[in-house]
């Protein structure tokens, strides 16, 4: 598990509520204790370091040690507004285990439309890609659990421009995609052009996603929810997604796998996952690690 110092200084980036988003439940603040390491080491494809939790602070390096020590060899450090892909791309720059992704996320698109941002903030965006770091252009997407109809279509907007944005600077793309699968597809089926690597992050769908996805040869990216009890639409997806489309992450801290629900999440927590994974497709584990490492590298080109 993670080591750092106290994380009671209040200093440096956006911490995480220490509530549950439904439930309103108090979360516990201790990172899970540290899963067996995997046979063959592979990447987190989607994590959001800048992020504090639990009750130490932890750094990109710190975390990414941990991680390393467990077979989780590095980690794409994703944006989601101009602060975060900052971060991203100046950790990734100081951190070669480190790749970095850019955007503003959906729900942010109405907000920033709202107040006359939103040009000002994608130029960022758009500057910020062209960093030798930067492997994407994510997370974007829509989000229908936030944001009601009054927001969809600033958000149908910038993901227009997002994928644009990706097409152009020949990126792989990273799609939030929440409650909105159907509006998400038509997105990509009418965009003029996509870029060459799709990513479905935290894969939400259901067997018909994954059918989709396995069609138009778009990547689907497992977080820990594929290990939640209440999971079996997505572990149905997985057990029939093509085996060449298949990655990993953890979208930390959130997402923590079962049984730790609630609890900070790190990219040590990988092997949980990829354990899940494995059984869900009765494969052998380190074989599923190898193909997934694979998949990562074709995705987003290799640097560990």
């Amino acid at each position: 598990m993670p080591t750092g110092q106290n994380n009671d200084d209040g200093a440096g980036g956006p911490v995480r509520d220490q509530t549950e988003e439904k439930s309103k439940k108090k979360r516990r603040l201790e990172y899970p204790p540290a899963p067996e390491p995997l046979p063959v080491p592979v990447l987190d494809n989607h994590a959001h370091l800048d992020f504090r939790d639990g009750l130490v602070k932890v750094t990109v390096a710190e975390h990414l040690d941990t991680a390393e020590a467990l077979g989780v060899s590095g980690a794409i450090l994703v944006g989601y507004d101009v602060a975060s892909s900052e971060f991203s791309v100046q950790a990734a720059g100081e951190e070669p285990r480190a790749k970095a992704a850019v955007a503003l996320h959906p729900n942010d698109a109405p907000r920033l439309a709202e107040d006359g941002k939103y040009q000002e903030a994608f130029s960022r965006i758009d500057e910020l890609s062209r960093d030798g770091q930067v492997v994407a252009i994510g997370e974007t997407g829509l989000d229908y659990f936030r944001t009601g109809e009054w927001g969809r279509e600033s958000q149908r907007k910038s993901f227009y421009d997002h994928i644009a944005l990706a097409a152009e600077r020949g990126l792989a793309m990273q799609i939030h995609d929440r409650d909105a699968h159907a509006d998400v597809v038509k997105v990509l089926d009418d965009a003029p052009e996509l870029p060459g690597s799709v990513v479905f992050h935290c894969f939400s769908g259901d067997a018909e996603l994954a059918r989709i996805c396995n069609e138009r040869g778009w990547y689907m990216s497992f977080a820990g929810t594929v290990t939640f009890k209440n999971a079996e639409g997505l572990r149905e997806a997985l057990a029939i997604a093509d085996p060449q489309l298949i990655l990993v992450e953890t979208d930390c801290p959130f997402l923590t796998p079962h049984p730790y629900r609630g609890q900070p999440n790190a990219p040590y927590m990988i092997p949980q996952t990829m354990r899940l994974m494995a059984d869900v497709r009765e494969a052998d584990l380190g074989q599923l690690c190898q193909q997934v490492m694979f998949n990562t590298n074709q995705a987003y080109g290799q640097w560990v």
